[in-house]
């Protein structure tokens, strides 16, 4: 079984062949925004937040008012501390009780598309003295969100309260090709429902467009991570961190790493192709939805192994939409608390209500309108429905903790 040096060999003089195309096309994008060193200065200047706060401020921006608000809520602590988070939940108890912070699991909530949900969730967790989520994901267009605003908005909040986000870039399977169809031949709804099976990633040339576009809102917006949903595309992001360009990404629910072998494989090529510190841009590993606690564990066995157990977070999905993803009910709180207190870093997500909450809604949460544009949401009447469905999600974060 073991891998020859010779073989090893094989692979890197590949990677450095000087005419190889594949690293070329990638080498020609990193030049295009001025090489590595200026693309992550550029990234660092995009994410200050005194940038993005004047940045919003030049364009007259509603949202620096929820902004200022936030940061005076910070400044004078009218969000609950951890300590006394503990004593509402446990009581007077909670002062003798030793809490093993190495095993503290992250609350994740997904999809937080609009920046005024945010704003209404702060507005419940200081009434209610909830705990924010700590790790916000982000399936919105774009170049939907430059037009509003709200990708400075959104950036400037997660510095403000301490939190890490994740964007979704527009490159991916569903996006438009020159034809107005999907890229990807085999998303075509219910009529191509076996090409699924295909994969639902970039194709072609447009793993190169996914670079292209990353780089651009990093050095832009200064965004550092995003969702991966395409070996392809993890490839590059691996290549690109690699080459000393500062991004991270989060391996999608999508890419379907469903059992322990599938996780080796993805957390071997991380390590292939980590830096000489150790470190890689897989900074988020969210695994399939059907994975059971013997595939965390094995997942987390080599990740150990591979010395990531600081660096990689197995994510893991706790509820989901109610449709269009997976057979509700789907729960799965008990097998988190099963494996939550020897299992490090582990990140749990919700994507949903909880699905005794969700029967009862008159519009309860899809997946599927993750992809309508803003404007069409607003002409359905959508807005205050999916906001519910938001509240829902930050809901079923709280019981979590």
């Amino acid at each position: 079984m073991t891998i020859k040096e010779e073989t090893l060999r094989e692979i890197n003089d590949f990677i450095l062949k000087e005419d190889n195309p594949l690293v070329n096309g990638l080498l020609k994008i990193i030049e295009k925004y001025g090489g590595v060193d200026e693309i992550n200065r550029k990234a660092r200047e995009a994410r200050k937040l005194e940038n993005l706060m004047a940045r919003l401020r030049a364009k007259n921006s509603p949202f620096v008012k929820d902004l200022e608000w936030l940061i005076e809520q910070r400044d004078k602590d009218a969000f609950i501390s951890i300590p006394d988070y503990r004593k509402k939940i446990l009581g007077e108890k909670a002062d003798s009780m030793k809490f093993d912070e190495s095993f503290a699991v992250t609350l994740e909530i997904s999809a937080c598309n609009f920046f005024p949900w945010l704003i209404e969730e702060a507005k419940k967790v200081i009434a209610q003295q909830d705990l924010m989520p700590s790790r916000f994901i982000r399936v919105r267009f774009m170049k939907e969100q430059v037009e509003d605003d709200e990708i400075l908005a959104f950036a400037a909040a997660m510095q403000i309260i301490g939190a890490s986000y994740v964007e979704t870039l527009d490159t991916k399977g569903t996006m438009p090709g020159p034809d107005g169809l999907p890229i990807n031949v085999h998303l075509g709804g219910p009529e191509t429902i076996t090409g699924y099976f295909g994969g639902v990633g970039v194709p072609n040339e447009y793993a190169l467009k996914w670079v292209d576009e990353f780089l651009h809102y990093y050095t832009k917006y200064g965004i550092r991570q995003v969702l991966n949903v395409n070996l392809g595309s993890v490839m590059l992001g691996y290549w690109l961190y690699k080459l000393g360009i500062d991004i991270e990404f989060k391996i999608s629910v999508f890419l379907g790493n469903d059992n322990p072998y599938a996780c080796f494989w993805t957390l071997m090529t991380a390590k292939l192709f980590s830096r000489d510190d150790g470190t890689s841009p897989l900074i988020g590993f969210n695994l399939s939805n059907s994975v059971n606690n013997e595939t965390i564990e094995l997942s987390a066995y080599i990740r150990k192994a591979f010395d990531f157990d600081d660096i990689i977070r197995i994510e893991h999905h706790i509820v989901e939409t109610c449709k269009s993803i997976v057979r509700q009910p789907y729960d799965r709180l008990n097998e988190l608390l099963e494996i939550a207190g020897h299992v490090k870093n582990i990140s749990a997500k919700h994507e949903g209500g909880l699905p005794e909450i969700e029967a009862t809604r008159e519009h309860p949460s899809d997946i599927l309108e993750y992809f309508i544009a803003k404007k069409d949401i607003l002409a359905q009447g959508l807005m205050s429905k999916l906001t519910i469905n938001y509240l829902d999600k930050h809901d079923s974060v709280n019981r979590t903790a």
